[in-house]
């Protein structure tokens, strides 16, 4: 390669042509710094170092190979966050320059030129370990760039989004860049999204750190080099941002603060969910439906694929198929189904035919075009078709409004797929890279751009396009959105699933750590197509997968053209039986689950989560418990479940417990009384652990102890009022404590205090119970007049039972399950439950 110029900053080497790069690398050296209120500005020779701290715990680094800083706005980032900026404390010596916070040491050695990001008690957190690389693309001229950083041999990583395989990354490579990956396996990278961030546990310690670059990319955990990791893109700014825990609930709780958090769906969102590659008719539709209500399976909404439209050419509706459909969505709405239609990102090519979606799109410059000027042309499912530049607010306002019809004749929803984009003609399966579209919009210089630099934001923006203009339509209600594609930052306005996956026992395997990995990286409600997409499962297969989708974040079955029929009645009347059992269990939940979704929404700490971001210190060795643990989960902070790690294989496998004690979620019993005493009191103690023999019928699942489990009786739908008590499940243990969050499940009405909200603790000694039930926040009412009270693990029918202070009567024991039953009256303020048992302290 010819070169120009080598020079150095932070070990930073930039190559540019017309030079001889084997002559070697040039050490950089602080040559001037500039102390500011925020951070350090360090010049390199041609080159700029910028650090800055926009919290005493978040750092934004900025490296730029000449002397003027890349601000060409984020498409991820939060502008109130990416503009915050934290006071500092000033350093310099004659070893080092950089700035002090509360939380971190910022030091950049002088000559050679390195970073170090340290602790306030020295320990190093991030160093690089070798020059950071720029290096010109030969074809275009682009600038890409290569970061290596130090990798202790404890580190361990996670993130990055969907990624297939295992939830630490250590050891492998990746290449973020949207693919229709259909049919992928274990291995296959890329895939369907794009999350330049990760999270780090090194001995019970995190960080995260999130690469605000939306081209290509590469990360690499120790692939290439045993002892270093590495990311990288190939053009774009080098402009990343770095998360101090220690705990890495913290790390994730940050990285939604700069780039935000998913919004609280609506309710029915939470239900179960029915779809296939098409249910093409409405008579098949109503069918579907009938069904569902008939024999008594829970569910809330239906998905129509692209057969319903005229010759699969978005926004439109074959009228042969559906010729009534304002009535036909209002009877499915009667039967309390909320219906949720596809549209794919791209627009059938029709010039001069009667398709206002072309036609309008096209009058207002709307779509994207090749070099020359000229529309570009690609094969998707209507065949020629055309594709919109998101990267325009004029055209995300145009998108948004396409869906005024079908949302105004009370479609619930809508689901953005092929939206990589994905190409069917084209050499890459997606947009040829000089293709071009323009940014334009508020936070961003008004410029042209090519597919290297949207190409994975075409998904996002394409999701947020309909999110936003779902909004505008109806104000007061919350969209709900479904996307294959996205970035960071999609979070905010679509949920997602993992893609077209297949119908196999590794795939069910593999369904885990890629949905924890979503919700770690900001997607708090995603799912997987259960029972797969392509091909067909056994029945024991769809059985397995409902039950460990019924502890997911979106609970959907969906599968392809062409393949059996995957409803929860396929197979007979006894695996139906099963599949409704655990989908009971769901809805039975739902109180827990929405409570959950409101913190996600609030926090960003995910549904569904790996147990270190609970318990990141757990194990003796303090690697991530995930690690021992296999298959596991939480769903939740208080549930833990189990599936087997070889489900296909029916062999006796093992439990291993956080350090809590643990109860059988079905049967109510404690199974582990917390961690094994320790010899050494410094050091975390042995795990316990169970060992169970898995059957098609029963899924382990696990509560931990001290939770305050809100549970509701069965309803067949989320729009039916629950009949009977409110149920709290009360599940002694250390940090006694839970909560319940209501709402009406649809509006934004939470927003403006119409909302119910309660804390619960507990405190339990031996034969003796308090529960103190907080006053209610919020104004809206409760569906309950009383609740239900279920004391797990109470050794004695015998008890003395006092609310408030007065006696209550009429408590039942049951015996063989060691569970006290009691009914308290329903009030919106502050109550004390004290329970004793006979013998036990007054």
């Amino acid at each position: 390669m010819k070169m120009q110029k080598i020079w150095t900053l932070w070990g930073l080497v930039v190559l540019s042509a017309g030079t001889v790069a084997a002559q070697g690398v040039v050490t950089g050296r602080v040559d001037s710094f500039r102390a500011l209120p925020s951070g350090i500005e360090i010049q390199s020779g041609p080159g700029l170092l910028y650090i800055r701290a926009l919290r005493d715990d978040i750092l934004r680094m900025t490296i730029s190979p000449t002397s003027t800083l890349p601000d060409q706005g984020s498409w991820a980032v939060l502008p109130g966050s990416r503009d915050s900026q934290f006071g500092v404390t000033p350093f310099s010596d004659a070893a080092s320059v950089g700035f002090d916070t509360p939380l971190l040491h910022v030091r950049v050695r002088r000559d050679p030129l390195e970073i170090d990001i340290l602790d306030t008690q020295g320990h190093t957190l991030l160093a690089s370990s070798e020059p950071v690389r720029f290096f010109p693309d030969d074809r275009n001229g682009d600038l890409g760039f290569r970061v290596w950083m130090q990798m202790p041999v404890d580190e361990h990583f996670f993130g990055l989004g969907e990624q297939a395989g295992p939830l630490d990354r250590r050891g492998n490579a990746y290449t973020l860049w949207n693919t229709d990956a259909y049919r992928w396996q274990g291995g296959t990278n890329p895939l369907y999204d794009s999350i330049p961030f990760f999270l780090t546990d090194t001995d019970g310690v995190s960080y995260g750190l999130y690469l605000d670059n939306t081209w290509r990319s590469e990360f690499d955990f120790g692939k290439a080099r045993r002892n270093q990791f590495s990311f990288g893109a190939e053009g774009g700014p080098l402009d990343f941002y770095f998360f101090y825990g220690p705990a890495p609930k913290k790390v994730v709780e940050d990285y939604a603060w700069l780039t935000g958090t998913a919004p609280l769906p609506p309710l029915w969102a939470f239900g179960y969910q029915q779809s296939r590659y098409s249910y093409g008719t409405e008579d098949e539709l109503r069918g579907i439906a009938q069904r569902l209500r008939a024999d008594h399976v829970p569910s809330d909404v239906l998905y129509m694929d692209i057969a319903y439209q005229v010759k699969n050419r978005p926004f439109t509706l074959d009228a042969s198929k559906f010729p009534d459909f304002p009535a036909f969505v209002n009877e499915l709405k009667n039967m309390h189904f909320h219906l949720v239609l596809i549209t794919d990102l791209h627009i059938a090519y029709l010039p001069g035919d009667d398709y206002a979606p072309f036609n309008s799109g096209e009058a207002g410059n709307h779509f994207l075009h090749n070099p020359d000027g000229s529309l570009y042309v690609g094969t998707v499912w209507p065949g020629p078709s055309v594709f919109p530049d998101f990267t325009q607010q004029s055209t995300r306002q145009w998108w948004g409004s396409l869906y005024r019809t079908f949302y105004g004749e009370g479609v619930s929803g809508f689901w953005n797929d092929m939206n990589e984009p994905s190409v069917f003609n084209s050499p890459a399966k997606t947009i040829p890279l000089d293709v071009a579209g323009q940014i334009e919009g508020p936070g961003f210089q008004t410029r042209s751009v090519t597919q290297r630099e949207i190409h994975n934001i075409m998904g996002m923006l394409n999701s947020r396009a309909t999110y936003e203009g779902l909004l505008r339509l109806k104000p007061n209600q919350r969209p709900f959105v479904l996307t294959r594609a996205s970035f960071a930052g999609g979070q905010r306005y679509a949920a997602t699933w993992t893609g077209d996956n297949s119908s196999s026992w590794s795939h069910l395997r593999l369904s885990t750590p890629m949905l924890e990995s979503l919700g770690l990286c900001g997607f708090t409600m995603a799912g997987d197509d259960i029972g797969g997409y392509a091909g067909s499962p056994s029945m024991d297969l769809l059985t397995q997968w409902i039950e460990v989708g019924s502890f997911n974040p979106i609970e959907r079955d969906h599968t392809e053209i062409g393949s059996n029929p995957q409803e929860p009645w396929v197979g007979g009347p006894a695996q139906e039986a099963i599949r409704r059992h655990y989908i009971d269990q769901r809805y039975r939940l739902l109180p827990y689950i929405y409570t959950t979704a409101e913190e996600a929404s609030r926090t960003g700490i995910p549904i569904m989560r790996p147990l270190f971001l609970e318990f990141p210190d757990a194990t003796p060795d303090r690697s991530p418990l995930d690690l021992t643990a296999g298959s596991e989960f939480l769903f939740g902070p208080d549930l833990l479940i189990a599936p087997p790690p070889y489900p296909d294989e029916v062999q006796s496998y093992t439990v291993t417990f956080p350090p809590v004690p643990w109860y059988d979620y079905w049967t109510g019993r404690l199974v582990a009384q917390g961690a094994v005493a320790s010899a050494a009191p410094s050091q975390p103690a042995p795990l316990r652990s169970v060992t169970v023999r898995p059957t098609p019928a029963m899924l382990p699942v696990y509560v931990r102890g001290g939770s305050i489990l809100p549970m509701q009786p069965l309803v067949q739908n989320t729009g039916q009022i629950p009949a009977g008590p409110l149920e709290l499940r009360v599940y002694p243990g250390p940090d006694c404590h839970g909560s319940l969050y209501q709402d009406d499940g649809t509006t934004f009405n939470y927003q403006h205090g119409d909302y119910l909200r309660v804390g619960y603790t507990c405190q339990s000694s031996a034969g003796r119970l308090t529960l103190n039930i907080g006053a209610q926040e919020g104004s809206y009412p409760a569906w309950w007049k009383s609740i239900d009270m279920a004391i797990y693990d109470w050794p004695s029918a015998q008890v003395r039972v006092t609310l408030n202070g007065h006696v209550l009567l009429g408590s039942s024991y049951d015996v063989a399950h060691r569970v006290l039953h009691l009914r308290i009256p329903q009030s919106t303020g502050a109550q004390k439950l004290v329970i004793t048992a006979a013998g036990g302290a007054a």
